[in-house]
């Protein structure tokens, strides 16, 4: 476990829980060092390979809410060994994750890996940027193929992070994901309808003479 991580989710309520469940020996001797946390290279590319996330974050009546972000593979952007960036697009227009971030800039990220059942956790902590605020950084995160409407940019600031367990994760496949592993499945069926077609025209030929 990387350190920090549970040095801010090990609250004195949170120990009590591992108390009443017996897990608190797990814990007992844990001492984190949130100065030591960075992103490396895995995680640098794990993140750089994600196409969507989830994002909590807390409003100032204390009701947490989780937000799906997607976009092309990579929108989530690495810019350094403790900061994330990110386009946010134009979605239903509620705007929660906005407001509840302009009271609480504390955020935490799901990111996901289904097929090889693989969680990268994150806290952080959320700076709201306009578009025109800093041209450098929208024009390095912005994708210009994408279709959908910029409105402003999400900047991340590392506090800690940590890798889970694979266990209860689904393999879950998107139909590009499918399509790779399948390939090969797929050209076999080509390759045998191929010889198929061959076969049906070298029996007409026979018929025919």
């Amino acid at each position: 476990m990387t350190y920090g991580f549970m040095d801010i989710a090990l609250t004195p309520a949170v120990r009590r829980a591992q108390a009443e469940m017996g897990a608190d020996r797990l814990w007992s001797d844990f001492k984190g060092h949130r100065e030591f946390d960075r992103f490396s290279a895995r995680e640098a590319a794990f993140i750089t390979e994600r196409d969507s996330f989830y994002m909590a974050s807390v409003s100032e009546t204390g009701w947490p809410y989780v937000q799906h972000r997607g976009g092309p593979a990579g929108f989530l952007k690495v810019l350094d060994d403790r900061t994330l960036a990110f386009v946010d697009y134009r979605g239903n227009r509620q705007y929660i994750s906005t407001g509840n971030l302009a009271e609480n800039d504390r955020v935490c990220l799901f990111l996901m890996d289904y097929p090889a059942r693989t969680r990268l956790k994150i806290y952080a902590r959320a700076e709201k940027l306009a578009l025109d605020a800093d041209p450098v950084l929208t024009a390095k995160i912005t994708d210009g193929d994408y279709g959908a409407k910029a409105e402003r940019i999400f900047k991340l600031t590392l506090e800690a992070y940590d890798w889970n367990c694979p266990q209860h994760i689904v393999p879950r496949y998107t139909e590009a994901e499918f399509m790779a592993a399948s390939q090969h499945l797929l050209d076999m069926v080509s390759q045998l309808k191929r010889e198929n077609a061959a076969l049906h025209e070298r029996l007409d030929g026979r018929q025919k003479d």
